[in-house]
């Protein structure tokens, strides 16, 4: 029997904001038709997966109606502990009905499924099945912050999350700015939108005065603010708060 493949379905990066504008604006419109097309889920919560999925219905009409949409969530324990090491986490049986020949989607709340978000043991389950991965096109608010940043976008590496204890996170901020500033490779790295203030504030408080930090807020939506000056500047100049906004920050030379 044919096997149906499995796409990567990015969701826009307005997921928890206030305000969400047309969703033709921010996705392609081939992305929205691959979507509405497919009946079988695979995402991190079946709510704001409907949610995802009423949108698309109002720009290309789905193939079956939500009621009838076949929508399996990934275990909590893999949104909380990462699913990215081999063996932790057999995605395999949610891939059945790839396997029986249905095409199916995975997404994930916003952004691209897999990058820095849930989803990776469901791609490495599907290869080992023989199952096709097709990512579509859509945005990456990683890669949409390195290239607005003005910093390395040759060498780079995501750090994800820092850690919460406030000691813990200065000696992570000098380490990461240790290795940008001798090998000149941007490190990236994003916070949960309440906690933006506090991080940025130990940004500011840590990095060396000459060190290039780069903040991109609210990617894609009508207030997004993407800022890239010295530390000095900074201190110079310091930001609003703001904690609705999701954030990408960014530092380098």
């Amino acid at each position: 029997m044919n096997r149906g493949k499995l796409y990567l379905v990015p969701a826009p990066l307005d997921f928890g904001c206030d305000t969400q504008g047309p969703l033709q604006e921010v996705m392609p419109l081939g992305t929205l038709h691959t979507a509405a097309g497919l009946t079988h889920w695979i995402c991190e919560n079946a709510k704001s997966a409907r949610a995802f999925l009423k949108r698309i219905d109002g720009v290309v009409a789905l193939a079956a109606p939500l009621q009838a949409q076949q929508i399996q969530e990934l275990p909590r324990e893999v949104h909380k502990k990462g699913d990215h090491q081999a063996g932790q986490f057999d995605a395999r049986p949610l891939l059945a009905a790839a396997l029986a020949g249905t095409d199916m989607g995975l997404l994930s709340e916003a952004g691209m499924p897999a990058v820095a978000d849930p989803g990776s043991s469901v791609v490495r389950a599907a290869h080992e099945l023989g199952i096709a991965v097709t990512p579509l096109t859509g945005p990456v608010s990683l890669l949409l912050a390195l290239a607005a940043s003005g910093l390395n976008g040759q060498n780079f590496a995501f750090v994800g999350y820092l850690p919460q204890d406030a000691e813990a996170r200065t000696q992570r901020i000098r380490e990461l700015e240790s290795l940008a500033l001798r090998t000149g490779q941007t490190q990236l790295f994003i916070e949960t939108p309440y906690r933006n203030a506090a991080l940025l504030q130990a940004l500011m408080q840590t990095l060396q005065h000459n060190t290039r930090l780069a903040v991109a807020r609210g990617l894609t939506l009508a207030g997004a603010e993407i800022r890239s000056e010295t530390v000095k500047a900074w201190r110079a100049r310091p930001p609003a708060a703001d904690g609705r906004m999701p954030a990408v920050f960014a530092i380098g030379r």
